[in-house]
């Protein structure tokens, strides 16, 4: 019996000692202190505007959120964003994309914002201060009338960035054969209650937001 418990104790202080066999290694997460450069992003509610355009025989929704990005670092930083949604079902959506120019036109008029920056101008240099600050629009093309749960992903924030490895600490590389890097990106998540019978009228919902290696 003696021995018995005498294994067992030699058992758990081996695996206390060596937990790695046990756990798998952690994703990647964004550091709790600033380590890089990061710029102030501040943001409105996605909204859903059905716009004709000149090429299409029937309108067509897109959803869009206005932001403002501003530079209160320590030095003029490069501003190279990448808007991403994230559908119900799954589907990843990149912003601004075979978006027609008067859908862009028509949310300008609508949020009444004379320096709104369309994403093909607004990348490039911020300059420090509020005073430089830059008003821009990230716009989808509506996924389903329905949304239910989505999330927008925001990068081009931050200079943090870390690569991906294995529980080894080996470097995963993508097919290419090159390093797959994780940078800081924000999540904006939401939830639209209601149905398709009258899409962009049912409130949409802020959840959680947080960073993420991504």
């Amino acid at each position: 019996m003696r021995r018995i418990l005498l294994c067992f104790l030699a058992l758990i202080c081996f695996i206390v000692a060596s937990p790695t066999i046990l756990v798998r290694a952690e994703f990647p997460k964004p550091s709790l202190y600033p380590i890089s450069w990061e710029l102030k992003f501040t943001h409105g509610l996605p909204r859903r505007i059905v716009v004709q355009a000149p090429c299409d025989n029937v309108p067509r929704a897109y959803w869009y959120v206005t932001y403002t990005v501003t530079n209160d670092s320590e030095q003029e930083q490069t501003f190279l964003p990448t808007f991403e949604l994230l559908a119900d079902d799954g589907r990843l959506i990149r912003s601004d994309t075979n978006i027609p120019a008067v859908v862009f036109n028509t949310i300008k008029a609508q949020e009444k914002k004379p320096l709104l920056e369309p994403f093909t101008t607004i990348a490039g240099e911020i300059r420090l201060g509020e005073d430089e600050a830059r008003d821009g629009v990230a716009i989808f093309p509506e996924p389903t009338t329905r949304m239910g749960h989505f999330s927008i992903f925001v990068s081009g924030l931050s200079g943090e960035a870390v690569n991906l490895t294995d529980q080894q600490g080996t470097p995963v590389k993508d097919a290419e054969g090159q390093p797959i890097i994780l940078r800081k990106t924000l999540r904006l998540n939401y939830h639209v209650r209601g149905d398709e019978v009258y899409p962009g009228e049912d409130e949409v919902n802020e959840k959680t937001e947080e960073w993420i290696m991504r």
